[in-house]
């Protein structure tokens, strides 16, 4: 089993779990604040740790922390703003998270121009069927809001493009033979800096239950794995797309477990989108 599949399994279990224990923190009213320390602040600190352990070298040149501080405000921070809020606002948030989800086939496509990636037809494939079939798991037309104007377009547009260009710059990063843990760091640090200025702006109070204690260090231990999974998969897969296209389908998987765990409605439309999307990805993989 080629090294990039192998990544992108692992990807697959820490995207579900991320996933499920977020859930699980909106059970227990934990604020978008704490969750957003918990993404950010703690991958920062384990990653440190474990450089610190490992006596890696943090340095880095001029250019490249510049291009760092630049992802971590304008694709990594302001795309999870725009991203927020174009679900918020979205008459559907399928319809949203469909849009800025398909940058995977941005990034494949992009990729085969700048870093001469190599993408075949069987990929083209099965990456728009993920697609196809991640809207039929997500888009529920029953749940429709009123809307006064569609600004939830723009915001989606724009987590669209953030999301991509972060994939393609993190690819660019690890081509040029930077290490993926260190990457990582400065961008969760830089990322972590903007989370604590916005707390502490806003004044918010940051108080942590003690059933929340321990979620909120789930929360920081499945973020790291989630990220630093991602990223390999941007440095060993042929195309830093098919990582996306990966992201994309563990919707499938977090479809199954949300039903198992959190007992939400698992309908044959659902089902017949799990089962397309996971046959999808045996298509990326083969």
């Amino acid at each position: 089993m080629e090294e990039w599949i192998i990544i992108s399994i692992g990807l697959l279990v820490s995207s579900v779990a991320l996933y499920l224990v977020v859930r699980k923190s909106n059970n227990v009213e934990m604020s978008v604040d704490i969750q957003n320390l918990g993404m950010f602040l703690l991958p920062t600190i384990f990653i440190g740790l474990y450089i610190l352990f490992k006596n890696e070298s943090l340095e880095i040149s001029i250019i490249n922390l510049l291009i760092i501080i630049f992802a971590a405000i304008f694709f990594s921070w302001l795309g999870n703003i725009a991203s927020l809020k174009a679900l918020k606002k979205a008459p559907n948030p399928g319809y949203s998270l469909v849009i800025s989800k398909s940058y995977v086939l941005m990034t494949s496509i992009v990729s085969v121009w700048i870093f001469h990636s190599p993408l075949t037809l069987k990929s083209i494939i099965a990456i728009v069927l993920i697609i196809i079939f991640s809207a039929v798991i997500i888009i529920d037309r029953k749940k429709l809001s009123d809307i006064s104007n569609n600004i939830w377009i723009w915001f989606t547009v724009g987590a669209f493009f953030a999301w991509g260009f972060l994939a393609l710059t993190l690819k660019y990063l690890t081509s040029n033979g930077m290490k993926s843990v260190v990457i990582l760091f400065y961008l969760m640090l830089f990322v972590s800096i903007l989370v604590l200025s916005q707390i502490i702006f806003k004044k918010v109070k940051i108080i942590v239950t003690k059933e929340q204690k321990f979620i909120f260090l789930f929360i920081g231990i499945a973020s790291t794995f989630f990220n630093l999974f991602n990223i390999l998969g941007y440095q060993y897969a042929p195309n830093p797309g098919y990582i996306n296209a990966v992201n994309a389908g563990s919707i499938a998987l977090v479809t199954i477990f949300a039903a198992i765990f959190f007992r939400d409605d698992l309908s044959i439309k659902k089902i017949i989108g799990v089962l397309g999307v996971v046959a999808s990805l045996v298509l990326l993989f083969i």
